[in-house]
């Protein structure tokens, strides 16, 4: 074509093609889904998300205006399989198209586990995971926290059993378990609760259970975000997660310090049962009160074989007060003659005020000489009674069953508490008590006699030593 056929050929500005440009791609393409991978993610302040769909041989720039990017229950990232659905259009501004995104979802449920299992192990990486890291959840908490939707059958379901197992004072804080801003509302239930003072209006809860009944994966996606089971992590409150059933499983799940099947069964690992509780403590004082019973019983014994060996405390008092009361006769006459001879002197002589004076003052010296003489003695009479008693008492453990039944043998008594001293006196068939140096068995009698032993003749008994007695 030559330059004089140029002069019939439209001439458009920059601004005019462009908007030739945009017009004619958005009327082409004004609905188109388009699957892809999520490549370079970027969130502006003023909320709306930049993002690259990309393939193995092309790259599509894309945008997420804040209006639509609320709508989206899930937060794209890097790597994740994606359909997009929306509409192409250009930006004159750099001479570009963009895919402009109305809703995004995952490219079925295996670009969501590949994501799940990205995020677990970068928080695995971390630490959070540890069991070392795990708390133990109180026996018997006084306030139980729940952090779920106020309505549906999870908060019934734990209510219900809590009262039916040990009725709790329960704090619930309502969330939303699903869809876009649940996962935020959770985190900061999790934060609520562990903010609150210890002594404050409300009480800070001993346990927390973070519940939710079954769904699917994308029902339950927001328990998956990093900003829940990071708030788990940092609970300084023991927390439960009761999440879908028991084949589902949530990254709350993992940094939680148990894992409960079901909401139900988070609230039986929250509180033991009330009756099993009491029925134990019941038990444990009934074996108490056998314990004592039976101590008693032993020391009883023991104070009676002490009793026999010591004999009646009025056979070893009673000489003694005999000669206390011998001697405080004599004492009384006595000092009716001193006063009477004091008196008599006192009247042959007339002693003046100044001798009586003198008299009073000798008489108190020699009393007190007297005192000094009498404190040695007494402790020496005390000091030698004293070592009486000691040989009496080592005499006593000498002669004590006790010793014998250290040695090995045994004391065999009666139902009734009679001692058996034979084998006569052992029937076949009765029931006995037989007495060890550490306690007491009981035992049956089984079997004929066995034949007497021949026994050698008997060493002639030395005549036995006669005993002081302890007052001698």
């Amino acid at each position: 074509m030559t330059e004089s056929n140029f002069g019939n050929v439209r001439e458009y500005t920059v601004s005019e093609l462009s908007g030739a440009i945009k017009r004619s791609l958005e009327e082409g393409f004004g609905f188109v889904r388009v699957r892809g991978e999520v490549g370079r993610v970027t969130r502006a302040g003023s909320g709306h998300v930049y993002l690259d769909l990309k393939d193995e041989r092309a790259v599509l720039s894309s945008v997420i205006w804040k209006g639509s990017a609320a709508r989206i229950r899930f937060q794209p990232e890097q790597g994740m399989e994606v359909v997009a659905t929306g509409r192409l259009t250009t930006f004159p501004g750099q001479s570009r198209y963009q895919l402009v995104i109305d809703s995004l979802e995952p490219a079925g449920v295996g670009a969501l586990m590949a994501l799940f299992e990205e995020r677990k192990k970068k928080l695995a990486a971390e630490g959070l995971f540890a069991p070392e890291r795990k708390k133990k959840l109180p026996y018997i908490p006084e306030v139980v926290g729940v952090v779920t939707s106020p309505s549906g059958a999870v908060i019934r379901d734990i209510l219900h059993r809590l009262r039916e197992r040990f009725p709790r004072h329960v704090i619930v804080w309502p969330t939303l378990v699903q869809g876009k801003g649940a996962e935020i509302q959770i985190a900061a239930a999790i934060d609520g609760f562990n903010a609150l003072p210890e002594d404050g209006s409300i009480p800070r809860p001993d346990v927390l259970i973070v519940a939710r009944g079954g769904g699917s994966l994308e029902d339950l996606w927001c328990f998956n975000e990093e900003i829940v089971a990071r708030a788990a992590a940092a609970s300084r409150i023991p927390l439960i997660s009761a999440v879908g059933h028991e084949t589902d499983t949530t990254l709350i799940d993992y940094v939680a310090d148990l894992r409960a099947p079901t909401p139900t069964a988070a609230a039986e690992f929250a509180v033991p049962v009330r009756a099993e509780l009491l029925s134990e403590v019941l038990n444990k004082e009934r074996r108490m009160a056998s314990a004592i019973a039976r101590l008693a019983e032993a020391r009883r014994t023991g104070l009676l074989a002490a009793i026999r060996g010591l004999g009646r405390p009025g056979d070893l008092l009673g000489p003694a007060a005999q000669r206390l009361d011998a001697a405080a006769e004599r004492f009384k006459f006595a000092r009716a003659r001193f006063f009477d001879a004091r008196r008599r002197d006192l009247s042959e002589k007339r002693l003046s005020p100044s001798s009586l004076k003198r008299l009073y003052t000798e008489k108190e010296r020699e009393c007190a000489r007297l005192a000094e003489r009498l404190k040695p003695a007494m402790l020496r009479i005390i000091e030698r009674e004293r070592a009486r008693l000691g040989g009496a008492a080592k005499l006593l453990g000498a002669l004590s069953y006790q010793n014998v039944l250290e040695r090995g043998f045994a004391l065999v008594r009666a139902e009734n508490g009679a001692l058996i001293r034979s084998a006569a006196a052992a029937k076949s068939g009765a029931h006995v008590r037989l007495r060890f140096a550490d306690g007491e068995r009981g035992a049956v009698i089984d079997g004929e006699a066995a034949p007497a032993a021949k026994q050698s003749k008997p060493a002639a008994k030395k005549p036995a030593a006669k005993q002081k007695s302890l007052f001698d």
